[in-house]
């Protein structure tokens, strides 16, 4: 997907999912006549008999909703004094672990422990920041933050300040602060003045005003962002994202190119995303289970159909081929069938 937009005629009405309410488009959807204390019985005996039932803790936890599985761990905490996701790495190991831990885990306290993650150690793995940071709603971000705050006693924001610089820092600081403007009207004449201040800061002069791509692509509304790119192709008669990757490099390119492809369409990121988290030798799984985990509620239907568009297949049968076992079987039944 080097430019999914070269045509922009279909992008203009297609759904971006950025502002998708979960459940609407998700695989994993809240499972009707939920009985708690069934679901409670049934991965007790799952994880006390002999031998752990992995089979159980899958179906269990890929078929109820967020809040169902937090009334779950609540339930279960109540009825054995020990804590589910504790339970889960006792129990499983490896990918499968990580897999059943996630999906037991709200959707903020993965976010904060992906991000914890990537800063902490030698060196910042940019890559899971921009992933999360470039695809969340301000929603997700505040969320994301108190969560974050509670498990380091830190706020993201000075955790970040010490870990990222330069331009790249301005641009992700600005994106964890979980401010974009939220406006879902579009001015045209508005949307026509960033495009045209974009190609001033960037072909049409001779160096690049990084500063003017931040502030553009960081602060401004998703609906606004989807018109300027647009506006920006009428006036350059190249795509935005041509553009960036022509004028910027680095990281801050990989983070502009980013939150281009989320503006224009969250599924087609992370179908890429889960594309390349496969081909090649090797699995990058630690990618395969977080976007799994993070999009199953919210966008996994138009992420299989935007898979299969870019790549005439089906993202089933790629992880079918791809990964084995019951680690496997639980990322299938999160990807929610064939299409």
């Amino acid at each position: 997907m080097a430019d999914l937009w070269d045509d922009l005629e279909s992008f203009a009405n297609a759904s971006s999912s950025f502002t998708a309410v979960p459940g609407e488009r998700g695989t994993i959807k809240a499972k009707a006549n939920f009985n708690v204390s069934e679901d409670v019985a049934a991965l007790c005996k799952a994880i006390e008999g002999i031998g752990t039932t992995e089979k159980t803790l899958i179906e269990i936890l890929t078929h109820r909703s967020s809040s169902q599985k937090q009334a779950i761990s609540k339930a279960y905490q109540e009825t054995t004094k020990r804590i589910l996701v504790n339970d889960l790495k006792g129990d499983t190991q490896g990918k499968l672990e990580e897999v059943l831990v996630a999906l037991a885990r709200p959707p903020a306290v993965n976010d904060a422990k992906w991000l914890i993650e990537a800063i902490k150690g030698a060196g910042t793995d940019n890559s899971i920041l921009i992933e999360i940071l470039s695809s969340r709603t301000n929603k997700q971000i505040k969320e994301l933050s108190a969560a974050y705050s509670e498990e380091t006693k830190k706020t993201l924001i000075q955790s970040l300040k010490t870990e990222v610089s330069r331009d790249f820092g301005k641009a992700i600081l600005l994106l964890a602060e979980g401010a974009r403007d939220e406006s879902t009207n579009v001015n045209a004449d508005q949307a026509r003045e960033d495009a045209k201040a974009l190609y001033n800061a960037g072909e049409k002069k001779l160096g690049t005003d990084e500063s003017k791509f931040i502030e553009i692509l960081c602060k401004r509304s998703i609906p606004h962002l989807r018109q300027t790119i647009l506006e920006y192709k009428n006036i350059s008669g190249k795509t935005l994202q041509k553009s960036i990757e022509k004028e910027i490099s680095g990281s801050l390119e990989e983070l502009l190119v980013a939150i281009v492809k989320c503006v224009m369409s969250t599924p087609a990121y992370f179908a890429e995303k889960l594309y390349k988290s496969m081909k090649g030798a090797g699995t990058d799984e630690t990618t395969l289970t977080r976007v799994m985990v993070s999009r199953g509620e919210i966008d996994m239907l138009d992420i299989r159909a935007e898979y299969k568009k870019l790549y005439q297949s089906s993202l089933y049968k790629e992880i079918n081929s791809d990964v084995s076992g019951s680690y496997g079987e639980c990322l299938k039944m999160i990807c929610g069938g064939e299409d």
